[in-house]
């Protein structure tokens, strides 16, 4: 029988209040495994990647033919090879070099290839295992030897308006005293892409059960990121494969979360 963790409610203000308890899952047992969790992190990142790779004609369409063997036509006897392929020409004229990455407009010598391999693969198990992991770091110290989940009721996934989303959150900022979220957080504007628009770092993760209006409205607030528990990632638990972000659960999200580990796939 596992450790049961708090429920707490999202009635303002909040003091402390619990709407009542929820068996912790055995995820949040798992040892924290840094290593793994980057791993995971680069795999994903690298999937966003894009192949790159020249025309593969480029430089190679032109006229230029290789002659001066002893049995073609101008033969060119005693011509070195680097200089050829060279332009046709009339009345046996001799051209340009052409083709060769040593010519003038010639193609490039080491052009990028798009059969380069760019992802980082990684293992089905050894990525829920990261997974599990990032899971394990976003609980906070509740006492010296016990360590918890922020988990908060059912209520806030139907929370559709962000000014109110931003009011339960910064209440329940004091619960991450060595991860505060950014005092300074406010409401993203439009698609503004200004220069001069602020950079926020990553501060909160909200995890719902389902698609709801708190995820719509959470995202629109600089800096907290929103999620259901099915399409959580590695990435999102862990940004930039540092462990332990300021995670903020449904209780119905951690009654999910273990089987949604097990699903979950790099693919």
């Amino acid at each position: 029988m596992f450790m049961e963790a708090n429920v707490l409610s999202i009635d303002l203000p909040l003091e402390g209040k619990e709407k009542g308890k929820v068996e912790m899952p055995s995820v949040f047992e798992q040892e924290v495994r840094p290593d793994l969790i980057r791993r995971a992190v680069l795999a994903e990142n690298t999937r966003a990647l894009q192949p790159q790779a020249h025309y593969p004609l480029a430089g190679m369409q032109t006229t230029a033919a290789y002659y001066g063997r002893m049995h073609t036509f101008r033969t060119g006897r005693h011509m070195g090879q680097a200089i050829r392929p060279r332009q046709k020409l009339a009345h046996g004229i001799q051209g340009k070099v052409r083709i060769i990455p040593s010519a003038v407009k010639g193609k490039r010598a080491h052009p990028h290839l798009v059969e380069k391999t760019i992802i980082e693969e990684m293992n089905k198990k050894e990525y829920q295992k990261a997974l599990a992991s990032a899971i394990s770091a976003t609980t906070i110290q509740i006492t010296p030897h016990v360590r918890m989940p922020v988990i908060v009721s059912d209520e806030i996934e139907s929370i559709s308006k962000t000014k109110e989303m931003l009011k339960k959150l910064t209440a329940l900022k004091r619960y991450f005293a060595n991860k505060e979220m950014d005092k300074k957080a406010s409401i993203k504007k439009g698609l503004r892409r200004s220069t001069r628009q602020k950079h926020y770092k990553k501060s909160v993760l909200l995890v719902t059960a389902n698609d709801c209006a708190a995820i719509r409205a959470a995202r629109n607030i600089a800096g907290v990121d929103a999620c259901t528990v099915s399409s959580i990632t590695a990435n999102l638990l862990a940004p930039g494969g540092n462990p332990g972000r300021p995670t903020i659960w449904s209780e119905q999200a951690i009654r999910d979360i273990e089987e949604s580990v097990k699903k979950q796939n790099l693919s």
